[in-house]
């Protein structure tokens, strides 16, 4: 009896809607079966599935698809950003008379404002709401690009990046895990959201490469200024401080579970172990992209004798990026999330090893771009996997921890590349890239795979 067991199956995913009594039989062969399913105590059962089903409406899709513009505008300010300081170290350097290894504590500041945002998540959404924390993350950002315009003193660049870190943080944890949540579709607006954080990357050192060259070299974060003013707008008029819940009801889908266990949700989390190898991972990967996309250009500069314009190679990198998590959807597909991953970190470190070995400034630039592709796909792959192998209410916090853990990575090893920079000089910079992509891949292939088929 198929429509008796469609009931059942329903009512035992929901454990908020009440079962189909057994006594209750339906007889498929009855044209009236329909009717006669909402009638009487059968009723409670059917009718939230019923509801659900016609609440997908023409401007139910008109309110998801500005959702997920305004989610995706929210990541590309957050590739603004990290695209933003490569081009500009070299002329950091050059005004406050730094040093790589001081110059790297940019990145140390900015993931000290990431990690404390990623802790203060849970709390936050808990207390507040996704609305409102994207809101205010969003806020931190236009503090931290209103402090750093005027080219104020080092320490007070280095307390605006932890401010900014921190705004980002609260606004990654709150769209990954809103996307991850979705039911249509949600690895493929996955990797378009994060396809377009690439996009934000690679126009940013294309306008910084720009500025460093300029007198008021600063100037370059009041445009940063501006796309974060026009972000906060967005996100307080497309989401108006709503819950994610309210904010999934009102696209036709069904609010996540929720979890029984009276612990609270930190603890939760951290009795996941699968949570942390998520997070290592990430702390990897998001330091190697990182450091390719903040030192390349001063390695080209330096070690390959590249002129003012090395500065677009950063663009190049950050280009691929976002051209990977396009356009081999496909290939993610074919293959599967968890084997393409590992075939895309051994293409990459092959290509390293011949950026390493082969002194030519236009073979480096292209091999870099194909890096960025290869790269492209492996984040999204990890929110996939997240939203697979992690309870749904524990999601979004998890998210924020695992990104938090990951942006530690942004710090730790681009200022593990000044450091060794600044004994070894930069050409250290290839070797060291090769050694930390084999280590990710190593990784990867601890984590446990999903029980859930993949897409």
């Amino acid at each position: 009896m198929a429509k008796t067991e469609l009931v059942y199956q329903d009512a035992e995913s929901n454990p908020r809607r009440k079962p189909v009594p057994s006594a209750t039989k339906i007889d498929d062969n009855s044209p009236g079966i329909e009717l006669r399913a909402l009638h009487g105590v059968q009723q409670n059962a059917v009718l939230p599935l019923v509801h659900e089903i016609s609440a997908i409406t023409p401007n139910n899709k008109r309110t998801a698809r500005l959702q997920f513009a305004a989610l995706c505008y929210s990541l590309f300010l957050a590739g603004w950003g990290d695209g933003t300081s490569g081009p500009l170290l070299p002329r950091i350097q050059q005004v406050y008379h730094i040093g790589y290894a001081v110059v790297a504590l940019l990145f140390v500041m900015g993931c000290i404002g990431f990690v404390t945002g990623a802790a203060m998540n849970v709390y936050m959404t808990d207390k507040l709401g996704f609305g409102k924390v994207v809101v205010i993350g969003s806020l931190a950002q236009t503090v931290g690009y209103a402090m750093v315009a005027p080219a104020p003193p080092f320490p007070v660049m280095c307390i605006a990046y932890a401010i900014n870190g921190w705004g980002g943080a609260l606004q990654d944890a709150q769209a990954n895990g809103f996307v991850a949540s979705l039911k249509e579709n949600a690895a493929a607006k996955m990797g378009l959201l994060h396809a377009v954080y690439g996009l934000g990357a690679f126009c940013s050192p294309l306008v910084a490469t720009q500025f460093a060259h300029l007198h008021r070299w600063s100037f370059h974060y009041l445009v940063s200024f501006g796309i974060a003013i026009a972000n906060v707008v967005i996100l307080m008029a497309v989401f108006r401080g709503k819950t994610q819940d309210e904010c999934l009801q009102a696209i036709g889908e069904a609010p996540a579970e929720v979890g029984t266990s009276n612990d609270s949700k930190y603890r939760q989390i951290m009795r996941q172990k699968v949570v942390h190898l998520l997070a290592i991972w990430a702390l990897v990967y998001v330091g190697v992209e990182v450091t390719i996309g903040g030192w390349t250009v001063t390695y080209i500069i330096r070690d390959r004798g590249g002129g003012p314009a090395a500065g677009y190679i950063s663009s190049g990198f950050f280009g691929g990026l976002t051209l990977g998590r396009v356009a081999l959807l496909w290939v993610n597909r074919k293959i599967g999330e968890r084997r393409v991953l590992i075939i895309y970190g051994v293409m990459a470190i092959g290509l390293e090893v011949t950026i390493w070995a082969v002194p030519s400034l236009i073979g480096n630039a292209v091999a870099v771009s194909i890096v960025g592709m290869l790269l492209g796909p492996m984040y999204p792959i990890l929110m996939n996997q997240s939203a697979k192998l992690l309870p749904p209410w524990l999601l979004t916090g998890s998210i924020g921890w695992i990104a938090g853990l990951g942006q530690a990575g942004s710090a730790l090893l681009p200022f593990m590349t000044g450091a060794l920079a600044a004994r070894f000089g930069i050409q250290s910079l290839q070797p060291f890239l090769v050694v930390v992509m084999s280590l990710m891949v190593i990784i990867w292939v601890a984590i446990p795979k999903s029980q859930r088929r993949e897409d």
